[in-house]
């Protein structure tokens, strides 16, 4: 069966860009024909309004106030192509994808071509319309409305926050096109919540994509790209750098005696400026994806502030901590953490001096857990597309 796959446009962004690769690979083991169809907002607004009055106008009129604070510096193509190239190599290697959709018009005609048995929308951020302000309809497939002889499936889909704000005419719009879903699943707690008290649906929770294949798979991919080893033992994988969360970790190393190391750009999309990217783009260059798989095999402890990072600290059973990050939400981290019995990981920033770093961690039942819950998940998904 010729699938689509709905999801975050695949980019600089770790977690998402293996997700993607996650649930092709589950699709590709049942005999199906996955492709995602990449999608990216096109930029037509002048620079001085991205970097100066948009962040004004939605700063004192709007939702989302620090979303649309003063962005970081937006890279053109060419600039982009160099920074990209690693994670670039990655999708273009492993994701079977389509160019990259722009217009509301291109996923109307995608509609008319019947290329697809079946669309399968998920997992990380979709339904959250902060991270899908242009494509937000499309992502409960509103291209496809008309086509009758198709499977709808939501697999792990996430709103990521534990509320849903829209404008009424979205929301009425988003309400009608989620019934027409022959299956839906979500990555939280919160989400089943979400669905009950939204639009009055049964959803069922389910893993993210990323758990559904073995440490293993993870293991061959690294060994596919001969990654060398990482440059220390204590990996630390911070989306939203801060003096107190370097200070915590510089704290974990010495106590426990093991050499700090991440896998980002020196200039990191949330940190680079102009002259970052003009004068010194080597580091802004992130680095490729099977090197931060090896970080996380190499590593002897984790400390993230992402979900990803959390999950694959889950996979290669590292003992970790996941510093709070409420800006990109919280339900994520408490609905997995809660379903492993590992609330004691979730740490907040201005409390990291009163952690106990030597609890340890239950693997035998984390991974008892995993594997129930990878097996309800994968039957969920295979049975909706028999």
């Amino acid at each position: 069966m010729k699938i689509g796959v709905l999801t975050q446009s695949l980019c600089q962004n770790y977690g998402g860009l293996l997700q993607n690769y996650a649930l092709q690979q589950v699709l590709i083991r049942a005999g199906h024909h996955p492709t995602t169809i990449d999608h990216e907002r096109r930029q037509k607004i002048p620079k001085f309004i991205v970097y100066i009055i948009r962040p004004m106008v939605w700063t004192r009129f709007f939702l989302f106030p620090k979303r649309f604070e003063r962005p970081g510096y937006i890279p053109n193509k060419k600039e982009l192509s160099v920074i990209a190239k690693n994670t670039s190599y990655f999708i273009d290697k492993y994701i079977v994808h389509t160019k990259p959709y722009n217009t509301h018009k291109q996923f109307m005609k995608l509609a008319t071509t019947d290329e697809y048995h079946a669309y399968v929308v998920g997992s990380d951020q979709c339904w959250r319309p902060e991270y899908n302000r242009s494509f937000l309809k499309e992502m409960f497939l509103s291209f496809a409305e008309k086509q009758k002889d198709i499977k709808r499936i939501a697999y792990a889909v996430s709103f990521g926050i534990d509320e849903w704000k829209v404008s009424p005419d979205v929301g009425a719009e988003c309400a009608r096109l989620v019934k027409l879903f022959d299956m839906i699943t979500v990555r939280e707690d919160g989400g089943v919540t979400l669905c009950r008290s939204l639009w009055k649906i049964n959803a069922t929770q389910v893993l993210d994509p990323t758990l559904l294949l073995s440490k293993e798979d993870y293991i061959q991919l690294i060994e596919n790209e001969n990654e060398p080893q990482s440059a220390g033992d204590l990996f630390y994988y911070i989306l939203d750098p801060a003096e107190i969360k370097s200070r915590f970790i510089d704290t974990v190393a010495k106590r426990m005696g093991l050499i700090p190391f991440t896998v980002m750009p020196k200039f990191q999309r949330e940190i680079r400026k102009k002259k970052h990217v003009k004068n010194n783009i080597e580091d802004c260059i992130y680095p490729s994806v099977t090197s931060w798989l090896r970080a996380f095999l190499d590593a002897k402890m984790t400390i993230v502030d992402s979900f990803h990072g959390m999950v694959f600290s889950i996979i290669f059973n590292k003992p970790f901590f996941v510093i709070g990050n409420k800006g990109r939400g919280m339900s994520r981290f408490h609905s997995l953490l809660d379903l492993f019995d590992l609330k004691d990981r979730l740490v907040d920033m201005h409390e990291l001096d009163d952690i106990d770093i030597s609890i340890p961690i239950d693997w035998i039942h984390v991974n008892q857990v995993r594997d129930e819950q990878r097996k309800q998940s994968i039957s969920l998904l295979y049975g909706a597309l028999n």
